[in-house]
């Protein structure tokens, strides 16, 4: 059978081209929401209600796709996942009230959520380690992408064949997908029909040092949340989340309410801030490949770029909490999340940095459940803080939340690869160590 350079590159492709698919559907209901509650007559407060249900779905998806993908390996783990939130945003079409919205928005979260898990898999089987951030980038940019097609595409259709079809549109492209993911992805990268020699051995050797360190390590769930790094990841995810999502649920809400859009203005607006969350993806990526090439260490290089991020967020948040049109509006919001991709990118990269692909799926869920517990929690404070119109609270707590992400990451300590407790406790204390044996 014929071989195919860069292979690698055409998974992480359809890994983004997955994302791009969740966030047109992720996004579709806050693009016709003024259409859909004028028509239903539903309000802001059944929004945010059905947001956190949402999210809810989205939390217990997480950690279930998590260890999906571990047991079930990365092909069947998609192919589930992505099948379960195709059904349930064309279910929407049927929805006739906040509760029904509510229901099948559970089902969507549930299955979106694989993606985020999947991917980190993905990028951590197909990968090398110096290539992990760019790669994670490509599929982060994906969900930037998505966002920048969704206003347009789903104003578009909605102008067109109304809400209920909508829905079953946009449900089936990820039917679609499932066809070339089948062929495309048949194993890993040590087995693959297709992959060159060349290719294999490149990704293999830029995997093996930190497979040296963790390859006979891979720790329960229990074991898992022993070791403080892992709480890093969590605790990190748990507040730089929620700004992603901020703007995600609310920035059509913002641009009808403060500006007074409707569907078809949103759909020209609501697009342009992406387009610098996927620079900032892409750049996050580039930047960390770059800071290794050099010879920075892993800890050095991912912490350098979520710092620069990190600040990026901050002060774009003060700024956008003072714009007073459109314009300044997107364009400032855009530099939030050209900030919030380039920290992120590196950030999601952080549970391959620290344990085997065995165990990456797992943490990545259980940071990723953490990541939606502090979205709900935010969600539900956006109603009284924007009351009245008044979005200045809104950008106040994205900005409060930077900061925590900083000391979140900091105490979460050095990125290397973690030993067992036993193992580490025995390098620190040899006597213990000695006395352990002679016994």
């Amino acid at each position: 059978m014929r071989t195919m350079k860069g292979l690698r590159w055409l998974v992480i492709a359809l890994v983004a081209a997955a994302t791009i698919i969740n966030y047109i559907d992720r996004s579709a209901l806050a693009v016709m929401w003024p259409g859909i509650a004028d028509e239903l007559g539903m309000d802001k407060r059944d929004y945010a209600n059905i947001i956190t249900i949402f999210l809810v779905g989205y939390a217990i998806g997480q950690s279930l796709f998590g260890k999906l993908f571990d047991a079930l390996g990365t092909r069947i783990g998609f192919l589930l996942s992505i099948v379960v939130w195709s059904a349930s945003i064309a279910l929407h079409s049927a929805a006739r009230s906040a509760m029904s919205f509510a229901l099948f928005r559970a089902l969507l979260g549930v299955g979106e959520a694989g993606n985020w898990p999947g991917a980190t898999k993905a990028v951590a089987e197909w990968f090398p380690v110096r290539e992990r951030a760019l790669a994670q980038g490509i599929f982060g940019a994906g969900a930037s992408m998505g966002s920048i097609v969704a206003p347009p595409l789903v104003a578009f259709l909605y102008a067109f064949v109304g809400w209920k079809s909508t829905f079953i549109l946009i449900g089936a492209l990820g039917l679609v997908w499932v066809v070339p993911w089948l062929i495309v992805y048949r194993s890993g990268p040590d087995a693959h029909p297709w992959i060159s020699a060349e290719e294999r051995a490149y990704i293999l050797t830029g995997q093996r040092a930190a497979d040296a360190a963790q390859a006979q390590y891979v720790p329960t769930w229990s074991q898992l949340l022993r070791h403080r790094q892992s709480w890093g990841v969590i605790a990190a995810r748990f507040f730089i989340d929620p700004i992603w999502w901020l703007f995600v649920g609310w920035l059509p809400l913002y641009l009808n309410e403060k500006f007074h859009f409707d569907v078809k203005q949103i759909g020209i607006f609501a697009w342009v801030p992406y387009v610098g969350a996927a620079i900032g993806a892409l750049l996050g990526g580039w930047l960390c490949g770059r800071l290794l090439q050099r010879g920075w260490s892993v800890n050095a290089a991912r912490k350098l770029v979520i710092g620069l991020g990190l600040v990026v967020m901050f002060v774009a948040s003060l700024f956008s909490a003072t714009a007073d049109t459109p314009l300044l509006a997107v364009l400032s919001i855009g530099a939030i999340l050209f900030g919030f991709q380039a920290a992120i990118s590196n950030i999601q990269t952080l549970p391959s940095d620290f344990f085997s692909g065995k165990t990456v799926g797992s943490l990545a869920g259980i940071s990723g459940t953490s990541a939606v517990l502090g979205t709900i929690v935010c969600m539900q404070l956006v109603p009284e803080l924007t009351a009245g119109g008044n979005y200045t609270p809104f950008f106040i707590l994205a900005a409060v939340l930077v900061p925590l992400v900083f000391v979140s990451l900091w105490l979460g300590g050095r990125v290397a690869p973690v030993e067992p407790r036993e193992s580490a406790d025995s390098a620190h204390n040899p006597q213990q160590s000695t006395i352990k044996e002679s016994q």
